[in-house]
Formats: structure tokens, C-alpha cells, sequence
């Protein structure tokens, strides 16, 4: 039997990133992979498609001069699934090198197969070569998510899809139903909208993605409502069926009836621990296949860590590469400092969402006195130059010490932007630092300076 310092069960942001933090150490490091292929479903199945879809989507559409040169503008006129899926396919294999190349430069040894718990320290892996035994006193699960299946929804991976089949699909369907106001269900509701498919959403809860600001929310549906999408929000399907005609008909339990061409059931995901034997070692899962960890990602079984998207919210990539890196350094005892108060979302609808810190809401509700500003891209030359003219930024702060409370964006490139309210947050820095900065003109990182003296100039 093997015996290794660390045992990784899974390749995807938080094994890769606990791997290679362990292997920094020194240590002696084995990540178990159950697909043939590293990289798990955020570059093979979720997130790095889907992006890379949407890039495509934008490209391919013309969308982003359409406010320049008209909405009749296209880069290409009938755009296909092939189409989307060539440029994914590329960037998905380009991700795989880079993260193969990566564990190797660390020394990290891949097992590919079928990882599961003999006890707390010893790990059986299966696969079509056979089987062997291998053992570590510690042990981290990122074995990530899968998208949560339903009894009343008979996905069949051609006309009735989960996220991980979307580009299955033979064709650009002409009406798409969306089950699902989450972050993936929005995302790709945008995306066929902008193609110019007829979207229906439909989202159990009063209000879409509940825990991003109301305000950009409020602004992303009307962006939806404005590209033809129809929501039926406080509405939850009871059963779905293919049509005679070869469509997709969904009944909701209001008694409403719904009908297209395909139809995406994107509601929650579903950790990936069956497999796992958890028993064996001491563990179980909820109902929904996370596993509870505490402050430094340990489980209630000495030695054993979780990471990632299976130990639950947010379940950003991002933040799971970060929780990676963490639950290996607490493994051996390094002295990490993370801060999940400033850590940024990133939300890739069209237009794009993305935060940081505290929403207003949350602030109402905790009775901070706070002032908002606001900017607007249209306000901006290079808003102008690139032709988005939708997008806004907002800057929460705290009334007597203008400390940042929180940065929201909405529009092209929020995701990048966020960065530097969340790195002047960091430092502790309090919105006066935007107005006696100079940005690059034009920028829309001019943004930040209009939102500062505009929320300043409400407290005079």
C-alpha cells in the first residue's frame, strides 16, 4: 500500500489549489480524479464553458455594437450550437493543459478513478485498470457538485437539459423554457435571449439571485424584459413532457401551462459524495450532499477536510480555489489570513453583475447608517466609446467614517472592476481615496471617482 502525506479527492478550483499548496510544503501529495480529464466541472462541465459560451454569445451576435451600429448588426447571421461549442471545446482543452502542467510542475501525482473511504485514513480507487489502496493521515474532499436532478423533470439530455448538457443540444432552440432564477439559470437565459431565442424563466421565489443587491437586480430584469424574456416569478413547475410535436410543455402548479422548443432545469446542485463511502470514515452529508466543515475546513472526523462547492454556499470558483489553499495550509499548520467579508462575486449575465462587501439591505437590517453613490457608464467616454451605455456603479459607505461598505456593478467588465473597490476595502481605505485618485481617461474605472463625489456630495 501507498502512503502519502495528503490524499485529494478531486481535480476541479479546490483540489487543484490544495494539492499544490501541500506539495509547496514540501509534502507528498496524490489527487484522485473520477473523470478521465482534470480540471472537474468548472472547466469540463460549468463554469469555463458557460463564460466561454457567453464570450462567444457576445461576439457571435454583435451585441456589444448593436448600440452603435443598430440592432439589425451581426458578426455572423445564423448562428449554431456547433458554433458556440468550437470556441468551448478549445478553451476547455487549453485549461486541461495548463492544469496538468501545473500539478506536474508541483510534483503532484494524479490517480484517475473512482475514489472512496475504506476508513479516516485509507482511500480505495477503482478504475477500468482495477483497483488499489492508498493511504494519508489527511485527507481533503473537493469532489464539487452535479446538478440536482427531479423526479419531475425528465432530462434527457436533447430537448430537456441540465447545465452540464447545454451544448447537446442539436440546435439553437427558437423558445426556451428556463426552470431556475439562480445564478447558472440566469445566466443562460441571458444568453439564449440575446440569440434572440423566446425565454421563459421560471423561479419559485418572489425575486431573482436573493442575495445580490436589490437594485442590480432590479436592473438586470428589466435588461431581461427588454430582450423579450418572460418571468413567472412565485410560480414552481409541478411536471414536464415532451410534446407530440417534439417540444416541451411544463405544468406549473398554478395550474399555468407552458410550452417551447427545449427546456433547462437549472434549480440547485447536488454534491457529488455518493460515491464517497462517507460512512466508513466517520462522515454523512445533508440532503443535499455538503459536508460541514468549521472555521478551517475541518469536518467532524480528525485529519478529514472538505473544500469547494461541497460544503455549499457560494460556491463560486473562486472562492474554492481560496478555500482549497486554506484547508490544506490548516492542514499542516500554516498561518494563512483570508477574509471572506471582501471576497467578490462575480454573476456573468448579460450585462454582467458583480459585488463586493454588504448590500443595502444587509445594512438596513443591521441599522448602519449609510450614503450610496452612484455613476453611470453613459456618463463616461469610454461608456460611450464601447457603447455601453446601461451599465452603473454604486458605493456604499458608512456616513461619519466613509468607510466602504460595499461596491455593486452592473454592466460590461463588472467583474473586473470590482477588484479595486474590493482592494481599497482591503486596505482599509475610505471613499475620499476615489475622489483624490486620478483613473486613466477613459476608463470606466472613472466610475469609481463620479460614485465618490456623487454619494459625498449628499452629505452636504
Amino acid at each position: 500500500m501507498r502512503i502519502f502525506d495528503l490524499i485529494v479527492i478531486g481535480s476541479g478550483p479546490a483540489g487543484q489549489r490544495a494539492a499544490i499548496q501541500a506539495a509547496k510544503c514540501g509534502r507528498k501529495v496524490v489527487v484522485i480524479e473520477r473523470r478521465e480529464i482534470v480540471g472537474g466541472a468548472c472547466i469540463n462541465t460549468g463554469t469555463i464553458p458557460s463564460k466561454t459560451m457567453r464570450e462567444a454569445v457576445m461576439h457571435l451576435s454583435g451585441f456589444q455594437y448593436q448600440g452603435i451600429y443598430g440592432v439589425s448588426y451581426h458578426v455572423k447571421e445564423n448562428i449554431t450550437m456547433a458554433d458556440l461549442g468550437f470556441r468551448v471545446n478549445q478553451v476547455i482543452k487549453t485549461e486541461v493543459d495548463v492544469t496538468q502542467s501545473q500539478l506536474a510542475r508541483n510534483g503532484v501525482e494524479v490517480m484517475f478513478g473512482r475514489g472512496s473511504f475504506l476508513d479516516a485514513t485509507h482511500i480505495r480507487v477503482e478504475s477500468s485498470g482495477g483497483q488499489s489502496d492508498i493511504a494519508a493521515p489527511r485527507i481533503i474532499i473537493a469532489t464539487g457538485t452535479k446538478p440536482a436532478a427531479s423526479s419531475t423533470v425528465p432530462v434527457n439530455g436533447r430537448n430537456i437539459v441540465n447545465s452540464d448538457q447545454i451544448l447537446q443540444m442539436p440546435e439553437i432552440p427558437k423558445t426556451l423554457i428556463v426552470v431556475g432564477g439562480g445564478v447558472v439559470g440566469v445566466e443562460y437565459a441571458c444568453m439564449f435571449a440575446i440569440l434572440g431565442v423566446r425565454v421563459i424563466l421560471v423561479e419559485k421565489r418572489p425575486r431573482l439571485l436573493e442575495f445580490a443587491d436589490n437594485e442590480m437586480v432590479e436592473a438586470l430584469s428589466y435588461h431581461l424584459r427588454d430582450h423579450r424574456v418572460t418571468m413567472r416569478l412565485n410560480e414552481e413547475v409541478a411536471s414536464v413532457q415532451e410534446t407530440p410535436e417534439g417540444g416541451v410543455a411544463a405544468n406549473l402548479k398554478s395550474n399555468k401551462r407552458i410550452s417551447g422548443d427545449a427546456l433547462l432545469y437549472a434549480v440547485g446542485r447536488q454534491g457529488n459524495v455518493d460515491e464517497l463511502n462517507l460512512a466508513a470514515a466517520g462522515l454523512e452529508a445533508d440532503s443535499r450532499g455538503r459536508i460541514t466543515v468549521d472555521a478551517e475546513f475541518l469536518t467532524k472526523v480528525p485529519g478529514i477536510y472538505a473544500a469547494g462547492d461541497v460544503i455549499g454556499f457560494p460556491s463560486l470558483a473562486s472562492v474554492s480555489m481560496e478555500q482549497g489553499r486554506m484547508a490544506a495550509a490548516h492542514a499542516f499548520g500554516l498561518k494563512i489570513e483570508s477574509n471572506p467579508a471582501t471576497y467578490p462575486y462575480g454573476i456573468y449575465t448579460i450585462p454582467e453583475i458583480s459585488f463586493t462587501g454588504k448590500t443595502e439591505e444587509q445594512l438596513t437590517d443591521e441599522d448602519v447608517p449609510y450614503e450610496v453613490g452612484l455613476a453611470y457608464y453613459r456618463e463616461t467616454a469610454r461608456g460611450q466609446i464601447r457603447g455601453d451605455t446601461t451599465g452603473r456603479l454604486k458605493i456604499i459607505f458608512h456616513r461619519e467614517t466613509h468607510e466602504i461598505l460595499g461596491v455593486h456593478i452592473i454592466g460590461e467588465e463588472a467583474s473586473e472592476l470590482v477588484h479595486i473597490g474590493q482592494a481599497v476595502m482591503i486596505l482599509k481605505g475610505t471613499v475620499d481615496y476615489f475622489v483624490n485618485t486620478v483613473f486613466n481617461y477613459p476608463t470606466l474605472a472613472e466610475c469609481y471617482k463620479q460614485a465618490a463625489f456623487n454619494g459625498l456630495n449628499k452629505l452636504k
